[in-house]
């Protein structure tokens, strides 16, 4: 992975969702890279952080995974606050929120509002309380998660035959999302939802996750910031000092300081 070092930015906030440990699916590699060379007062983990839908129907979980787990308490345990923001895949910890869950400096809750360094209010949830199919059609839901996780094999060997090939990673489910008209309908109506949710509240604006799909912009006043996901994206929200929020591409990053630190190589060797 990358060699960043400690001297990479230490960023105000960061926000990642949908990393779906405990599933085949994961890019637990990647994230953990992702938390080793990044640094930030605040780290919010916006749903979806552990699979307990997949884990239900079968223990999986290599030793990436618990890598992964170690890194955010490693942070926590240093000077970094910690808000696990509960999503409907690890829906078994709403249970505890009303009792103040908390270890240490993670905290778990439903939703949080963050105050960015310039002044604006924004809803950190999950978001699948805005989804219509989540939320009144569970068994439908666990049939396209179903429908999902086999695509997500295929694009674990399609990706694994292009790396041999030296291509970039490329998401075939992302991909098919994208050019399928209904399923793009339901990612904008599901933006448009938390979008008026944060309206009627009087927040300047929402961080979520859910759908897996980053993304920063303007919906008629609001501020609206997806997460993205670290099954198929690996991207993450970062503030930095003045409130500026932008998104990471990890992959894309991490295939960048790996061509850069061959290169780098290459003119010490003399090759």
């Amino acid at each position: 992975m990358t060699t960043a070092t400690d001297t990479a930015p230490r960023y105000r906030t960061i926000w990642i969702s949908d990393v779906h440990l405990g599933t085949p699916g994961c890019q637990a590699e990647y994230l953990v890279d992702f938390l080793k060379h990044n640094h930030c007062d605040t780290l919010y983990l916006v749903g979806d952080i552990i699979d307990g839908w997949k884990l239900s129907g079968g223990w999986y979980w290599p030793q990436e995974h618990t890598n992964v787990v170690r890194k955010v308490l490693t942070k926590a345990k240093r000077d970094t606050k910690v808000y696990y923001v509960t999503g409907n895949h690890d829906e078994f910890l709403r249970r505890f929120v009303g009792f103040g869950l908390a270890m240490g400096n993670i905290q778990v809750v439903n939703e949080h509002v963050h105050i960015t360094a310039d002044g604006r209010r924004l809803l950190v949830t999950h978001g699948d309380a805005f989804d219509v199919i989540t939320r009144y059609h569970k068994w439908l839901a666990l049939v396209g998660d179903a429908a999902y996780n086999g695509m997500m094999k295929a694009n674990h060997y399609f990706n694994r035959a292009r790396r041999r090939l030296n291509m970039p990673y490329w998401s075939l489910s992302a991909y098919a999302k994208q050019k399928v008209k209904n399923a793009v309908n339901i990612i904008s109506e599901f933006e448009e939802a938390v979008a008026r949710e944060c309206r009627r509240r009087g927040l300047d604006g929402v961080v979520c996750g859910h759908i897996h799909h980053a993304e920063i912009r303007d919906i008629d006043g609001v501020t609206y910031l997806n997460c993205g996901d670290w099954v198929e994206s690996c991207t993450a929200l970062a503030e930095d000092r003045n409130g500026s929020i932008e998104i990471l591409r990890w992959i894309d990053i991490a295939r960048l300081d790996q061509r850069d630190n061959v290169t780098a190589l290459s003119a010490r060797t003399g090759s």
